[in-house]
């Protein structure tokens, strides 16, 4: 596969930061369960199980810019741990590449957070179905397939955003306290440097 491909991607974990067993800000203790990637070169949607890092890292490899909601802060700190205690050839960093986090461009601009469901909702017209915390208990219960699915759905809403967000350099963000919609505009993505 040839360099210079734009991934879209969500990861889901089998547990999390509130875990007594891990502790706020710990990423060393995050596990995850799956990784659910679209790839704008194969056109592909692909959801892959932890297990199956060969694959994943051939996608990903590839890749010379990552896409994802609030990814900056978690999807991609938990990923690239994960590359790096697969051990398998040279260590794939993620953070050497360019990285758009549709919800850091959305604070950028307007100082404010807004969750995928509201945001895909007030643009798309559809929005989350279930929560985060959920994709947990599905791992838990060996709901794998649901999973997958769970996961498969946020990346398809976080790739439509992306697209309105690179064809109009906008996007309808809801306020925050009334629910009126507003359009607003973006200047060019800004590239995100690591955070360690």
């Amino acid at each position: 596969m040839t360099q210079g491909d734009t991934l879209v991607f969500d990861i889901e974990t089998s547990n999390f930061f509130t875990d007594s067993s891990v502790g706020w800000g710990n990423f060393e203790a995050i596990s995850i369960s799956v990784v659910g990637v679209y790839s704008y070169q194969r056109d592909e949607y692909a959801c892959f199980e932890a297990h199956e890092e060969g694959a994943l890292r051939e996608w990903f490899s590839g890749a010379s810019k990552l896409v994802g909601f609030a990814s900056n802060r978690y999807d991609t700190p938990v990923l690239n741990l994960y590359f790096k205690r697969s051990g398998a050839g040279e260590h794939l960093d993620l953070w050497k590449k360019q990285r758009v986090d549709l919800l850091e461009e959305i604070e950028l601009t307007t100082g404010n957070r807004i969750s995928l469901s509201r945001l895909a909702e007030a643009n798309l017209g559809v929005a989350k179905s279930q929560h985060g915390s959920e994709a947990i208990t599905m791992f838990r219960e060996g709901r794998i397939d649901e999973l997958k699915e769970y996961c498969l759905k946020d990346v398809r809403l976080t790739r439509e955003l992306y697209d309105i967000f690179v064809s109009k350099r906008e996007l309808i963000i809801p306020d925050r306290e009334t629910g009126k919609p507003t359009t607003i505009k973006f200047d060019a993505p800004s590239i995100q440097l690591p955070l360690f």
